[in-house]
Formats: C-alpha cells, sequence, structure tokens
C-alpha cells in the first residue's frame, strides 16, 4: 500500500495534522513533512490565480474600450509569484511521486479551501483518488475524527464549481470594469 499526500492550506495546519497522526514525521525538505504512511505539505494560501488578459491575447497589454468585454474561451491558470511557484512545483512533485497513491485535500473547510486544493490539483494534471477531510477544529481529537470520516473527493463538485463560478466572475468584472472606468 503506497503513501497517502495530504495538502493543507498552510504550514501550521500542516504541523497540526502531522502532530495529530501516527508518526514519527521527518522533514526532508521545507515543503514537507513525511512518515511511514504519510506525506504531508501546504499551500500558503492561494499559490494559484486566473492569467491575467495580456496572457491570452498580447493586444490587452493596452488598455483600449475598444477590447471590451474582455472573455477568454477558458479561463487558465497560473502561479502568483515566484515564490508560490516553488512550493506549487514540491506539491506537485510529491503528487506525482510513484508511492503516492491517494491525496486528501485538508485545506480549510469551505468555498475558498476546495478552489486553493483544486487548482492546485488541476494545474499538476495527475489523476490520483481525492478524499476531503472536512473539519472545524484543529484539536488531535477533531484531525483523528476527521481522518476516519474523509469524504470521497467528488462529494465537493458543487462547491468547486461554486468556487470556480465566483473566481471567474471576480476576474470578468474586474478585469473589465476596472479598464472601462480608467
Amino acid at each position: 500500500m503506497g503513501k497517502t499526500l495530504v495538502v493543507a492550506e498552510k504550514p501550521s495546519v500542516a504541523r497540526d495534522i502531522a502532530n495529530a497522526l501516527p508518526g514519527p514525521f521527518q522533514s526532508p525538505s521545507d515543503a514537507y513533512m513525511e512518515s511511514d504512511d504519510y506525506v504531508i505539505t501546504f499551500a500558503v494560501g492561494h499559490l494559484v490565480e486566473l492569467k491575467d488578459p495580456e496572457a491570452y491575447d498580447e493586444k490587452f497589454k493596452k488598455w483600449r474600450m475598444d477590447d471590451l468585454p474582455i472573455v477568454p474561451d477558458k479561463f487558465e491558470l497560473q502561479p502568483r509569484d515566484a515564490k508560490s511557484k516553488k512550493q506549487l512545483t514540491a506539491i506537485h512533485k510529491l503528487m506525482k511521486r510513484d508511492d503516492v497513491d491517494r491525496i486528501v485535500n485538508a485545506c480549510d473547510a469551505g468555498r475558498e479551501g476546495e478552489l486553493i486544493f483544486s487548482y492546485i490539483y488541476e494545474l499538476a494534471g495527475v489523476d490520483k483518488p481525492i478524499d476531503r477531510l472536512w473539519i472545524s477544529s484543529m484539536t488531535k481529537a477533531a484531525i483523528r475524527d476527521g481522518f476516519e470520516r474523509l469524504r470521497p473527493g467528488n462529494e465537493m463538485r458543487n462547491l468547486d464549481a461554486a468556487a470556480r463560478s465566483r473566481s471567474e466572475a471576480d476576474w470578468l468584472v474586474g478585469m473589465n470594469a476596472t479598464r472601462a472606468a480608467t
């Protein structure tokens, strides 16, 4: 049986999870912790964002009313910045490891946590089973209980769709209204 990769939303949550799960955990790098059964890593909030308009077409570098509205055929993703790209690359390497056969989304329970994980997973280009840790308390008992009651990742499809819709709507309104007002 392979290892389970756990992706938390932030480093402090990753540490809390490691303290609650059977260990011991080693830290081979500053990007993750590992035991015989688990690899625990973390995002640092939103590592991924929707690409800017000029990524779709160079003409959008210049703000012109004639180019509005800007509506991509398909939204594309990119790392937020160089620091985000470094952690994102580390998470993707962990997701692609041959000894990792399952991934647990341990980002915050809610729409934004779902979006953070979903964007990371999409950019990884892997097809491994996902489970969802859904807890509202970070006590050891709550974390252990949450791991006993992991939910199938596909149960979160509607929450993922709501999060993506909100993100894309914000982009459309923000990019177009800002340019129109300017």
